[in-house]
């Protein structure tokens, strides 16, 4: 009876583990460059933010070096190819660029901001929908929002910008923070969403005039959207690609570690690099 007993026991850890391991293998994010992010999630190849220039092709932000400052080190149809949908959080040239118009089909699935409805149908994108709050898309749900890309005058500058909120059932919820500043908004978000991953874009970018009010998050508002993260995974990214992007990977590391922050809470991730979900 014991071997028996023992024999079910370990039957049962084994199709736990598969399973976990099965998880991880199906669900994951790759970071392409910046803040373009390719999300496999819930059986969907999901395309996020896609800035597909090469290295030099848009205007200098902060008259340093014209953007991107880092070539795409991984094919195009590697990225672009069985993309089934594209999230959209704001039409600035560092998330969705002239490439991006050009190499994307004119019907793919494309999700945007009620801010950006013109833009897309100007463009041609014939299968671009506006979200305003909440939907459903296949097996995904998905929430759209609002993201403050800075302050004060630069906020009037920036315009609107907003964050993705996907979930669907056997999948972790993960809150895509889209180019937003540390607010009482953000906190309470997540607060009522309770993510399971959090992908925040850190690169503490500032424009040339404004540099004490950065639009996005830096190194220190990182480490207070780290505190009040609850359980969830913090993934950084939108780091050293931009010539406005003032907080590296080197600073945002050296800054988690002052604050005694370990790789199992932020995830900095790398160009190329794949952080499996199931994790």
């Amino acid at each position: 009876m014991k071997k028996l007993i023992t024999s079910l026991l370990f039957f049962g850890v084994t199709i736990v583990a598969y399973a976990q391991n099965s998880y991880s293998q199906k669900s994951s994010i790759q970071l392409v460059r910046n803040a373009t992010l390719i999300l496999q999630y819930a059986g969907h190849k999901i395309l996020v933010d896609p800035m597909l220039s090469p290295k030099g092709a848009i205007e200098s932000w902060a008259g340093i070096a014209k953007n991107p400052t880092v070539e795409i080190q991984m094919p195009m149809r590697q990225i672009t190819d069985s993309v089934e949908l594209v999230l959209v959080s704001h039409t600035h040239a560092d998330h969705f660029d002239d490439a991006a118009n050009n190499i994307l089909s004119k019907s793919i699935k494309i999700i945007n901001q009620p801010a950006d409805k013109s833009f897309f149908n100007s463009k041609g994108f014939i299968n671009a929908e506006t979200l305003e709050n909440k939907m459903k898309w296949d097996n995904l749900n998905i929430e759209r929002v609002n993201g403050q890309h800075g302050s004060g005058k630069v906020l009037e500058m920036m315009g609107k910008t907003s964050g993705f909120i996907l979930s669907a059932k056997g999948e972790p919820t993960v809150y895509i923070m889209g180019d937003a500043i540390w607010t009482d908004r953000i906190k309470e978000n997540i607060r009522r969403i309770k993510p399971d991953i959090i992908i925040v874009n850190s690169g503490g970018a500032q424009i040339k005039g404004f540099e004490n009010l950065p639009i996005i998050m830096d190194e220190k508002q990182t480490m207070n959207l780290v505190s009040s993260s609850g359980s969830a995974k913090v993934i950084a990214v939108h780091m050293d690609s931009l010539d406005h992007c003032r907080t590296t990977r080197l600073v945002l590391s050296a800054e988690a570690k002052k604050n005694n922050i370990t790789k199992d809470k932020l995830v900095i991730l790398r160009d190329t690099e794949i952080y499996n979900l199931g994790k």
